[in-house]
């Protein structure tokens, strides 16, 4: 008997072991062909004329399994911008297929860590992925040139180090490093145009995340369409003003009563860290009633929350982020998570939206 238990075991090993092999040289083959079809694929051929907005990190600072920091891409027809540059946000839109290697700019709203500690990857793909000869372009207020100094420094020895080995057909020095391009935070009331090419208007305008004094919203047109992403604000007349009419108001959202639940627990077991920041944080940003309220005195046809505050990490918090909002907003509503996507055809009043991840 145990022989000839010894010898179904071997067998049975045996065939598992040529089933192993069958199955490696399969899986082998289906990779090869799904290489070849997708090396060269670029996600961004398939979106029609029009403009895109993608979120690459939808969340904020606190750890979300769905959502990234802060990041969106807004494509419009040839031109790629990026929108802050949160952790994690270069390798969603890698995983989504869009080539890193085509941004031709970086915009950011203001300078929390949450907001720029993925700008050495972002910048990093952008420019080996096109082995691109010139610098990324950052797009900021002013503060930038010290964030950007900063990530060029501390990125100089891995530049030098990759272009030894890849040399200039991948790594050109010369593309390795990001460029400062600042602006003046402009007054309540007033813009300022800190982007033109190809039918693509951008501006800046001031929101309201005292004490940071350097934080803006920004506003895209292209043939007819329209986005404007908040940033990081408390409720802002002058944000609601600047988005008047606007198809797509991407705002950021954070729910006082659960962060409420937060605090409560923090004071009820004596961390009193976590007890000050999560009493800090409700002053300088808007509740999600309130960006309601704003696409609503802005008359926007779709709102989009993102940098959402806390991570909604268990069923049933999304539907408490989201009360009252029906009540303050009649458009379109939706939470965004990474690979979230807004598209509006050029010259129409289509909005299309998804989900690419």
């Amino acid at each position: 008997m145990l022989r000839h238990r010894s010898y179904l075991l071997i067998i049975t090993a045996a065939f598992l072991l040529l089933g192993c092999e069958f199955r490696d040289k399969v899986v082998l083959e289906l990779l090869e062909t799904a290489a070849n079809k997708r090396i060269n694929y670029d996600r961004a051929a398939d979106l029609e004329d029009g403009l895109h907005l993608i979120l690459c990190g939808a969340g904020g600072p606190m750890p979300d399994p769905k959502r990234s920091g802060p990041c969106l891409m807004v494509i419009a027809g040839e031109t790629r911008l990026v929108i802050d540059a949160g952790s994690g946000g270069a390798r969603n839109l890698g995983a989504m297929n869009f080539s890193l290697g085509k941004i031709d700019a970086i915009l950011l709203t203001h300078f929390h860590s949450d907001h720029i500690d993925g700008l050495g990857e972002m910048n990093l793909n952008r420019w080996v992925q096109g082995a691109n000869k010139s610098p990324l372009s950052v797009i900021g207020p002013s503060g930038t040139q010290i964030v950007i100094d900063g990530f060029n420094k501390a990125y100089q020895q891995d530049a030098n180090y990759r272009q030894q080995h890849h040399t200039d057909a991948v790594a050109p020095l010369s593309g390795s490093q990001m460029r400062a391009k600042e602006f003046g935070v402009p007054e309540q009331g007033e813009s300022v145009t800190v982007y033109e090419k190809a039918g693509l208007i951008v501006k800046a305008f001031q929101v309201d995340h005292h004490p940071v004094d350097a934080a803006v919203g920004y506003r895209f047109d292209y043939k007819g369409r329209s986005i404007v992403i908040s940033g990081d604000t408390a409720k802002s007349e002058n944000l609601s003003h600047f988005a008047k009419g606007v198809d797509v108001l991407a705002h950021e959202a954070l729910s006082r009563d659960l962060v409420q639940v937060m605090h409560k627990a923090a004071k009820n077991n004596g961390n009193s860290i976590i007890e000050k920041i999560t009493l800090d944080i409700l002053d300088y940003h808007a509740s999600p009633i309130e960006a309601a309220q704003t696409a609503t005195q802005a008359n926007a046809s779709y709102l989009l929350y993102y940098h959402i505050v806390p991570a909604l990490l268990v069923p049933g918090m999304e539907s408490i982020f989201l009360q009252g909002v029906d009540e303050a907003y009649q458009g379109r509503v939706s939470v965004a998570v990474d690979g979230s996507y807004v598209s509006l055809p050029a010259n129409s009043k289509t909005i299309v939206d998804g989900h690419f991840l």
